[in-house]
């Protein structure tokens, strides 16, 4: 829509011409454009729609708005209309008709019925009532463009709005029904499961949005900063997202119980074994036990407990889950049981590595033991007296049970002293001689 040129003096006969023909144009470029929006698919929308929030207020005012612009628009026809007539009295028009002219095109010329540039009396168009109301035609156009733009931004706003949040509700709906299918294929309903529940706060929000987005559908509405242009935005996907999330959460924690099912019989195997191995290695542990106690003296052994029942209890129930086809019971109790039956393993390995520590110290004894009297023997002192006193008195001692690693201990260092002092013995000789 185009803007009328400045009022001046008084205009001659190719001045008149060339604003003639200027505002023929704009007559029909207003008019294209009026039409165009009176044909808006978002305007007939609003039309018949149920409106409620901001969208009912805005419009409100916009429909006022519409009706003004015609009757603006009726007036400037008119002005344009009655200029056309002057000017074609004759073809070189004298200067009363010049005159007239000038005034018709660039004075206040047009005015406006009582009433109704202030559109039934709201102060949100024009401000306050007024008995009527002279124009410009540039004036007029420039008002014309005001109204023009604020209505069609607030049918664009409403009609891209409407074009893309519901139908993407719709498409979540659907995806919605096909995950609460799966979900009730295994057992996940609400009451009985955290994502039955879920599915039901996301089915509730996503009806309250989607009623919400066809009756206010500017409360959904983000308006492009710094932009002017009718439209310039974008729909606020904020709660739509957010549900959008929402139902992705839920599916990944109903494709996780699926998982449950496919390999459930293959996870309870596993268990079954990590739990017969920590009840074994429990087993060993306690025998262990008994023969440190036996051959062990003056040392502290530590109990071994016996193997939990509370976890076979729960691998009972889990596999009675698993027979009943109750897939949501089964995939928290099975990641629980995997880590606890772990745990258990290790607290087994961790029990039998304490019990038979004894066990350990002594053989690291007879070993150290061992190797010094071989190393003795290389050198060529295995028939020293002195050393096999000491040897036999430390042999003694590891050899029988119960064994004193203390004592042991100690008369394995004596004999370790004992040899490194004739070992050394002829080194010390040669340095003298």
């Amino acid at each position: 829509m185009g803007v009328a040129g400045p009022p001046g003096p008084v205009m001659d006969r190719d001045e008149v011409d060339r604003a003639l023909a200027r505002l023929g144009a704009e007559h029909e470029a207003i008019e294209t454009s009026l039409l165009a929006l009176q044909d808006h698919a978002g305007r007939r929308l609003l039309e018949g729609a149920q409106l409620t929030g901001t969208t009912r207020e805005r419009w409100s005012s916009a429909e006022q708005a519409i009706t003004l612009l015609w009757t603006y628009f009726d007036a400037y026809a008119a002005a344009l209309r009655t200029a056309r007539e002057v000017r074609s009295r004759r073809r070189w028009p004298n200067r009363d008709d010049l005159v007239e002219l000038t005034d018709l095109l660039r004075g206040e010329s047009v005015t406006v019925a009582p009433g109704a540039s202030t559109g039934g009396g709201s102060p949100s168009i024009t401000g306050p009532a007024k008995l009527s109301e002279r124009f410009t035609l540039a004036a007029l156009v420039e008002r014309m463009n005001e109204l023009y733009a604020s209505s069609l931004d607030m049918v664009v706003a409403a009609d891209v709005v409407w074009s893309a949040l519901p139908a993407r509700i719709d498409l979540l709906a659907a995806e919605l029904g096909r995950t609460r299918q799966l979900a009730h294929s295994v057992g996940v309903r609400p009451g009985e499961h955290p994502a039955g529940d879920d599915l039901e706060q996301i089915t509730g929000a996503l009806t309250r949005l989607r009623e919400q987005v066809v009756s206010d559908p500017l409360a959904y509405w983000q308006r492009a900063h710094g932009s002017s242009a009718p439209g310039g935005g974008r729909p606020d996907t904020t709660a739509y997202d957010r549900e959008a999330r929402a139902l992705e959460d839920v599916r990944r924690e109903i494709e996780a119980v699926l998982t449950v099912r496919q390999d459930a019989e293959a996870r309870l195997g596993r268990l079954r074994d990590v739990l017969s191995r920590a009840d074994r290695t429990l087993a060993e542990a306690r025998s262990a036990r008994g023969e440190v106690l036996a051959k062990i003296a003056a040392s502290e052994v530590p109990a071994v407990s016996g193997p939990p029942t509370a976890l076979q209890e729960q691998l009972a129930a889990a596999a009675d889950y698993r027979r009943h086809g109750q897939w949501h019971r089964l995939s928290p109790l099975l990641e629980s049981l995997e880590s606890k039956a772990e745990d258990e393993l290790l607290r087994a390995r961790e029990s039998l590595t304490a019990v038979t520590a004894p066990l350990a110290v002594r053989a690291e004894l007879r070993g150290r033991l061992d190797a010094y009297k071989a190393k003795v023997a290389r050198l060529g002192f295995a028939e020293d007296p002195f050393l096999v006193e000491r040897y036999d008195a430390a042999r003694r001692m590891l050899w029988s049970a119960p064994c004193d690693l203390r004592v042991a201990e100690e008369a394995v260092l004596r004999y370790q002293r004992a040899a490194a002092d004739v070992l050394a013995a002829p080194t010390e000789q040669r340095g003298e001689s």
